[in-house]
């Protein structure tokens, strides 16, 4: 897959079908689009684009929208880079595009710079400035510039809103393991490993306390998650609790994640973790002791999960 940075950035002789849209957590739904534009290239020899666009236009036109997204664009790029399109286009999007006509976008951009031959796109797709062309539109500027128009049909479009909207729901309420069967892939949370208070690893459980940059990204429930990374090629399992630490008197949200069998120092690094699943809510509990013996639990029902579902 290439990757390119705005759609001014694309060159390629070859013909291309395109599709367009945010593919957040590029789940289920996402994945049946993808591999339509795929098979399709291939029998049509042309290469396969998607179009997607950063920030997402909700935060460029809708300031006071608290948005949370799936995935960072990092995250969303590397997901992508593994579906087997040919190219990949990050457009930037801002208020100059937006106020692009719908003739404007298809004849300038589809058409001049990405040569498109074929279009894959869902029936309610709306696009131009303030929205207003639909996609009978497009298969009108499809007879003017030659290319043709593939409708993705309501039940396809539906059940692709339908799993965004369960998923961020799941992750909310911290049900990970019902976000992961929609996304076929664990959820992940990627930052920089920061210097915490070091009160774990007073507690015999040292911690990587994650810093993510992208506030747009969305975090689950607090509490305590089983989790996995891989740490110079390594796998290493672990758990992570997501909370403001209320028993120690903390006040401020926190990504804190105990590795097993892990012995490194891992301040500056860059950490993508898989969350795999719960175990239980953040608790405010009594004594820093009840809070071991708690931690203790947390470890010993980890470890019987990896075993479980992860032993060789």
């Amino acid at each position: 897959m290439k990757e390119h940075i705005g759609a001014y950035t694309f060159k390629s002789e070859h013909p291309t079908v395109i599709t367009i849209g945010t593919f957040d957590g590029v789940h289920i739904g996402h994945q049946k689009i993808i591999e339509k534009l795929v098979n399709t290239a291939k029998l049509s020899n042309m290469e396969s684009v998607i179009l997607t666009f950063f920030p997402h236009p909700r935060m460029v036109l809708q300031k006071e929208s608290d948005i949370k997204l799936i995935n960072t664009i990092d995250e969303r790029k590397k997901i992508l880079s593994n579906s087997g399109i040919d190219h990949l286009i990050i457009h930037p999007f801002t208020h100059q595009f937006s106020r692009l006509t719908a003739r404007e976008f298809v004849r300038d951009i589809l058409v001049h710079k990405l040569n498109a031959k074929k279009i894959i796109i869902g029936y309610d797709h709306r696009f131009g400035r303030n929205r207003t062309a639909d996609i009978n539109t497009l298969k009108k500027f499809g007879e003017e510039y030659e290319f043709e128009v593939e409708e993705i049909g309501q039940q396809e479009v539906e059940d692709v809103a339908v799993s965004s909207t369960k998923i961020r729901k799941a992750l909310m309420n911290g049900n990970i393991e019902k976000a992961n069967l929609y996304l076929l892939q664990p959820f992940m949370l990627t930052g920089t490993v920061v210097k915490g208070k070091g009160l774990g690893k007073e507690f015999g459980f040292p911690t990587a306390n994650l810093k993510i940059e992208e506030k747009y990204k969305l975090i689950p429930k607090n509490g305590v998650y089983i989790v996995r990374a891989e740490i110079n090629e390594i796998p290493y399992f672990g758990m992570m609790n997501i909370g403001t630490n209320p028993t120690v008197g903390g006040t401020e949200q926190t990504i804190e994640t105990y590795f097993f069998l892990l012995d490194q120092d891992l301040y500056g690094e860059k950490l993508e973790i898989d969350m795999l699943a719960r175990i239980r809510d953040e608790k405010n509990f009594d004594s820093i002791d009840s809070l071991k013996r708690a931690m203790k639990q947390d470890e010993a029902f980890t470890s019987q999960y990896i075993k479980d579902n992860y032993a060789e």
